[in-house]
C-alpha cells in the first residue's frame, strides 16, 4: 500500500498499509513526504441512490450565512491523526491562513497506521510546523464526545478516523486459537495498545497468510526476517523476543486469483525474494502463457509479472543458487486458492491446517473474478493469518454509514445530507490504494471544504472550537493529550531505546503513558 524505502534511521521507524514514517517530531502538526500526486477513482453518486447532490455552490444552506469573512477564523475538527487526517490538515492550513484545525484522535499519540501499521523495517517522513494545528489525544469521538457536539462547536467537522477492524473469512473453523487477523499481528509488533495481548502462537513449523497484498507480505517478511534484523528497529521488546523463539520456517501467502491479480507491489517482492536466510517457492505452471499476456498491460503491473516470471522459471545464477541452497527458511506463493475451511487438531482445540478450493478464472481485466471448482487441497499449518482487508465502523449514530461498502456515504468528501460534515481517507473511499492515493484523496477533501466556506455554505460567526470541547471533556472526566504531551512521550521513547541501540523502544501502555506524563 509505495515510496517509503530507505535505510533505518532515528525516529519512527514503522510504516503501514498506508506508506510512510516520521523520523523526527520536533513539530506540533506533523505533515508527511510531499510525493506524487496519483488519481483515483471518484465515487460515482449512484452509489447511494437516492442521495441528493450537494447544493449549489451559489445557494446557501438554509440558517447558515451567505458570506464567511476573510477576517474571521474558520475552526475545523479532524477526528483521526492517520496520514489522512494529516494530509487533511495541511491542506486547510496552507490554503487558508487564518483557519484552526484541531485533531483529535482516540490514541495516546498521534500517527495512526505510519506509527501502528506497518513493518518497523520502513522508515521515512518528513515534517514541519503549524501554530494553528492542535493535537487532542486520549479523546474517543462518538464516546467521550458525540459528533454533534463537535459539529456544533466548529464551523466543519472532517472524519478521517481510517478503517480500524478487519474483514472476516466467513468459513468454518475461524474462530479457532491459531487464526488472526493480519491487522491485528501487525499492531500486535508495531506497539498498537489494543494488541499487546495478542501472543500469537509461533511455536509452528508452517504459517499461511490469506491475502495477497502488502500487508501480507510485510507479515511474511517479519516471521521470516532473522531477529537481529530487526534489533535496530522500533518493533516491541515482547514482540521482538517472541520472534526469537519462533519456529516458524515456512510461509505460505495465498491468493484466490492469479500472478496478474496479485496486489502487492514491487518493492515488496523484491524484498521478499532478497529476503536474507530465505528462499522463493513459485509454481512455474501458475505462469503458463503469461508472457505473452503481460505486453499491453500497465507497466507497473507488467514489471512485477516479469519478476514473477523469472523467479518462476529462470535458475537463479551461481551467487543466488548459493544463497538459496543455505536457506533455512522459505516462503511461496500459492495461486488459484480460495480458503473454504479452518482445519482444527483431532481434540478442536486449534488450527492444524487450511481446507483451499482450487478456483478458475472468469471475466477479464478488472472484473476478473475467483470460482472455486470442485478440487480441493489441505494445507497443514499452524498459524493462520487472515489479510484479505481492512473495514470502517460507523462512528456515531448521527453519521450515516454504509455497512456494505464499510463506508461514510459521501460526494467528493461532503457526507450525505449533513451540511459541514465531511470525510477523507479510508472511511470515505474504502481502504485501498497507498499512500499518495490518501494524500490526493484528502486534498479533494479539504479543497472542497474550502469551496464551501468561500460559498458560504458553513455557518458563519465565530465557533468557540476546543474552549467548548475541553469543557464537555472536563466534566467528563477525560484527559486530553496535547502535542508537546507526545514530544515528552516521544522523548521517553527514544531514550528507552538508546541502551539497546534502537531508534526508540515504544510505550504500549496507556496507564504507563499517563504516569510519564503525569495525568
Amino acid at each position: 500500500m509505495g515510496g517509503r524505502r530507505g535505510p533505518p534511521r532515528g525516529g519512527l521507524q514503522t510504516c503501514a498499509p498506508h506508506r510512510g514514517v516520521p523520523a523526527s517530531l520536533p513539530a506540533r502538526c506533523l505533515l508527511f513526504s510531499a510525493m506524487a500526486l496519483r488519481c483515483w477513482r471518484r465515487w460515482h453518486r449512484s452509489a447511494w441512490p437516492g442521495v441528493r447532490p450537494p447544493p449549489s455552490r451559489s445557494t446557501p444552506t438554509p440558517g447558515f450565512c451567505q458570506q464567511f469573512s476573510t477576517q474571521e477564523t474558520p475552526r475545523i475538527c479532524v477526528v483521526g491523526s492517520g496520514p489522512a487526517g494529516f494530509y487533511t490538515a495541511q491542506h486547510l492550513l496552507k490554503h487558508h491562513s487564518r483557519a484552526h484545525v484541531d485533531i483529535y484522535e482516540k490514541q495516546l499519540v498521534p500517527f495512526g497506521l505510519v506509527r501502528f501499521g506497518v513493518a518497523p523495517d520502513h522508515p521515512e517522513v518528513k515534517t514541519a510546523r503549524s501554530d494553528r494545528c492542535s493535537f487532542r489525544g486520549n479523546v474517543v469521538v462518538g464516546r467521550d464526545v458525540s459528533v454533534p457536539e463537535l459539529r456544533e462547536a466548529y464551523h466543519a467537522v472532517v472524519l478521517s478516523y481510517g478503517a480500524e477492524d478487519h474483514q472476516t473469512l466467513g468459513i468454518p473453523g475461524e474462530e479457532l486459537p491459531g487464526v488472526v487477523s493480519a491487522r491485528a499481528f501487525v499492531g500486535w509488533y508495531n506497539g498498537l495498545p489494543e494488541n499487546q495481548e495478542l501472543a500469537p502462537d509461533l511455536s509452528c513449523d508452517t504459517a499461511v497468510i490469506l491475502g495477497q497484498g502488502n500487508v501480507a507480505l510485510d507479515v511474511a517478511r517479519i516471521l521470516l526476517t532473522p531477529p537481529e534484523h530487526l534489533e535496530k528497529t522500533d518493533i516491541t521488546e515482547s514482540a521482538l523476543g517472541a520472534l526469537r523463539q519462533s519456529r516458524v520456517k515456512t510461509v505460505w501467502i495465498v491468493g484466490r486469483r492469479g500472478p496478474l491479480q496479485a496486489a502487492f507491489t514491487i518493492k515488496e517482492l523484491r524484498e521478499m525474494i532478497h529476503l536474507p536466510g530465505t528462499r522463493p517457492i513459485l509454481d512455474p505452471s501458475d505462469f503458463l502463457g503469461l508472457q505473452d499476456r503481460i505486453k499491453d498491460v500497465p507497466r507497473p503491473r507488467k514489471r512485477l509479472t516479469e519478476l514473477l516470471l523469472r523467479t518462476a522459471t529462470e535458475k537463479p545464477g551461481t551467487e543466488e543458487a548459493a544463497r538459496q541452497a543455505l536457506a533455512s527458511r522459505a516462503w511461496g506463493l500459492r495461486f488459484f486458492r480460495s480458503p473454504q475451511q479452518v482445519l482444527p487438531t483431532p481434540d478442536g482445540q486449534r488450527v492444524a491446517g487450511i481446507r483451499l478450493a482450487v478456483t478458475r478464472l472468469e471475466g477479464v481485466g478488472e472484473s476478473t473474478r475467483a470460482v472455486p471448482t470442485e478440487d480441493v487441497e489441505d494445507l497443514p499449518c499452524g498459524l493462520v493469518l487472515s489479510s484479505v482487508g481492512y473495514k470502517s465502523r460507523p462512528i456515531d449514530p448521527s453519521v450515516p454509514f454504509d455497512p456494505k461498502l464499510g463506508v461514510i456515504p459521501n460526494i467528493e468528501g461532503r457526507v450525505v445530507n449533513v451540511p459541514g460534515l465531511y470525510c477523507s481517507g479510508w472511511v470515505k473511499r474504502g481502504p485501498t490504494g497507498v499512500i499518495t492515493t490518501t494524500m490526493t484523496d484528502s486534498f479533494l477533501t479539504s479543497q472542497g471544504l474550502l469551496q464551501d466556506l468561500k460559498a458560504g455554505l458553513l455557518p458563519s460567526g465565530p465557533r468557540p472550537g476546543y474552549a467548548a470541547i475541553q469543557a464537555l471533556l472536563s466534566s467528563r472526566g477525560v484527559r486530553p493529550v496535547s502535542f508537546s504531551d507526545w514530544e515528552k512521550l516521544d522523548a521517553e521513547e527514544v531514550s528507552r531505546g538508546q541502551g539497546t541501540g534502537k531508534p526508540r523502544e515504544k510505550l504500549v501502555d496507556p496507564r504507563e503513558m499517563l504516569q510519564v506524563l503525569g495525568l
